[in-house]
């Protein structure tokens, strides 16, 4: 069953982290993603650029609205997503428990309704 890890946490300032602490989280990260290509559960994952550099589009009110940042203003921000394939939200949990981001943020699991492979939409895990 496919999972979504979603990653939030609060964007640092510029200038906040150090190189030294940068470094750490990269180094955190890719040790993280590979583990999960070794055990073959990744399926992608995305680093996303700061909520600032993001943009909103909307048809809501029936014609286009594009706006310049996020939806909402929020003290955390996704920052980022693993996809993984495994048997049970337990599992899910389970690797979620060891994603760096959880030492500073949170980590959201959630499981796939359906999933686009191939072209096709496919039946996915259910919630529980």
């Amino acid at each position: 069953m496919r999972y979504t890890l979603l990653l939030h946490y609060a964007e640092p300032a510029d200038g906040e982290l150090s190189q030294e602490m940068i470094a750490a989280g990269q180094a955190a990260f890719d040790a993280y993603g590979k583990a999960l290509a070794s055990a073959g559960v990744l399926i992608g994952a995305e680093v996303l650029e700061p909520t600032s550099g993001s943009t909103t589009v909307t048809l809501r009110t029936g014609s286009l609205q594009v706006q310049d940042g996020p939806f909402a203003e929020t003290k955390e921000a996704l920052a980022g997503i693993f996809v993984i394939d495994v048997p049970d939200r337990d599992a899910a949990i389970g690797w979620a428990e060891k994603c760096p981001a959880a030492q500073w943020g949170v980590v959201e699991v959630r499981g796939a309704a359906t999933s686009l492979r191939d072209g096709v939409w496919t039946a996915g895990c259910t919630a529980g």
